[in-house]
This record gives C-alpha cells, structure tokens and sequence, in this order.
C-alpha cells in the first residue's frame, strides 16, 4: 500500500518528452509530473500483472485441467 498523497517523498528527475506533446499538455492545463507519475503508475501495475500471470501459469494451468477433468471442487453442493 502506499502512503498518501502528501506524505510520500517525491524526487526531481530529468525525461525527455515529445515536444508537441508537452505542448499540447501544458496547453490544455495538465500537470506533467502527475501525469507522468500516473502513466508510471499504470506501467508498474501492467508490468506486475504480466509478472504474476507468467509466475503462475503452470498453477493457473493445472487447476483448470483440474477442473475439466473432475469438474468444480464441491460441485454438488451447490444449489444453482
């Protein structure tokens, strides 16, 4: 979890941008550095969830052959 907002530690940092990018950003008002932390933010969780995904498949992979082969655990308990 992480902290909020106003407690986390921030650090200056150089990137380059596309020019007519930055331009059209700074026009319509948007904030370069939340948008930025935003966009890092949202690559983050993509690249994890790939992480988990690729780290899990052989489990993922052998509770549905599970499940094809002997259908849902308890499946005769349930009322629908």
């Amino acid at each position: 979890m992480t902290a909020p907002k106003h407690q986390r530690q921030r650090k200056p940092i150089n990137i380059s941008l596309d020019v007519a990018l930055l331009s059209e950003a700074k026009a319509l008002g948007i904030n370069i550095s939340n948008a930025a932390e935003l966009g890092l933010r949202q690559a983050v969780a993509k690249h994890r969830l790939e992480l988990w995904n690729q780290e899990n498949t052989a489990a993922i992979d052998a509770s549905n052959s599970y499940v094809d082969q002997k259908s849902i655990p308890l499946a005769s308990h349930r009322k629908f």
